[in-house]
């Protein structure tokens, strides 16, 4: 069984009691908040992915936090069964998958574009419809930057990038002039 494949699974299939009861939305929302909860405190990751804590603490815990989140009942089954199955820690990892679910169903996909400076809107727009063109998809784009790409730009659409980088293309320039 490859990495990917757990998460995947329960997330589909919690994507299919979300989409049945027409609260995806809302149990992508609560999942986002949980997976930030564990990215912000690897005390909590460590406590809730550990056996040596009794479960009993461990479900008060969880109890605890869905509570503050004002979570669907159906996130909160769906934890309660993770936690049964010592699979708790795979929670991050299932709320991506239900993210690219969300995405896929409402015919969008998430793009990274990384430049050396800031863009400015038009040029944004421009590399945003360029990718829609290639994906076929409505794209919701991150921008960040990284001074080291020394200009150009870099875009991550799902598993494909483009890498216009000038510093990616000085490497292939280099690599041609040594041959």
């Amino acid at each position: 069984m490859s990495a990917g494949s757990l998460p995947r699974r329960y997330a589909k299939a919690l994507f299919g009691l979300a989409t049945d009861k027409k609260i995806v939305d809302k149990v992508g929302a609560d999942l986002r908040t949980l997976r930030a909860a564990f990215a912000a405190s690897d005390e909590l990751t460590h406590v809730l992915g550990s056996t040596s804590h009794p479960r009993a603490q461990r479900r008060a815990i969880v109890d605890a936090l869905l509570q503050r989140i004002g979570a669907h009942e159906l996130v909160k089954t769906f934890s309660y069964l993770l936690l049964d199955k010592e699979r708790l820690t795979a929670l991050p990892d299932i709320s991506r998958e239900i993210d690219a679910m969300i995405e896929e169903k409402a015919g969008r996909v998430q793009a990274e574009v990384i430049s050396a400076v800031a863009l400015t809107p038009a040029q944004l727009a421009s590399i945003t419809t360029t990718l829609e063109k290639l994906s076929g998809k409505k794209v919701v784009v991150e921008k960040k930057q990284d001074p080291e790409l020394l200009g150009g730009v870099v875009a991550k659409v799902g598993d494909v990038v483009y890498d216009g980088s000038l510093r990616t293309q000085l490497r292939a320039l280099r690599d041609q002039l040594s041959k």
